[in-house]
């Protein structure tokens, strides 16, 4: 929390192809070292290869995935007297979005594919039928989350 004054969210503009910020916001998360066109070609690719696929909208597949994907609650540590709890607390739906997108892509790198276009399609379609890695990374989350519900009152 800043002392002085309320941070301002950064308005992110939707990518030039799809007009989708979601679209942009995961190019943004896969860029590494700056190289922006790079991400934009791994991700078109792997739109190209679900469009071959799946014969449906690669957008509409891609943001199912990542409405799978979004946790709705996880744990968070709280030190209480001493002693460490992990509280459970929802997730506001920013951090969700974030949240799915860093598990997807952490995932499909993972994977035994060989280029990061065809392990990124693998995950996005897994993650679109419910199943694959970062599914189960949610189930995870929510399972802790469960499990530790008796902590549920030291909720700040």
């Amino acid at each position: 929390m800043p002392r002085r004054r309320e941070i301002t969210k950064r308005e992110i503009l939707p990518d030039p192809k799809y007009n989708n910020k979601l679209v942009a916001k995961f190019i943004n998360s896969l860029l590494r070292r700056g190289k922006k066109s790079i991400a934009e070609s791994i991700l078109y690719g792997a739109f190209g290869i679900i469009e071959k696929k799946t014969k449906e909208q690669a957008v509409e597949l891609f943001e199912k995935a990542v409405s799978n994907v979004k946790p709705v609650i996880e744990v968070k540590s709280r030190r209480v007297g001493g002693s460490t709890y992990q509280v459970p607390t929802e997730v506001v739906p920013s951090r969700r979005v974030a949240l799915a997108i860093r598990w997807i892509i952490t995932h499909s790198k993972e994977r035994t594919e060989k280029t990061m276009m065809e392990k990124l399609t693998a995950e996005l379609i897994d993650a679109a039928n419910n199943r694959g890695a970062s599914v189960k990374k949610r189930e995870s989350v929510h399972k802790m989350a469960e499990a530790n519900k008796a902590f549920a009152h030291y909720r700040f």
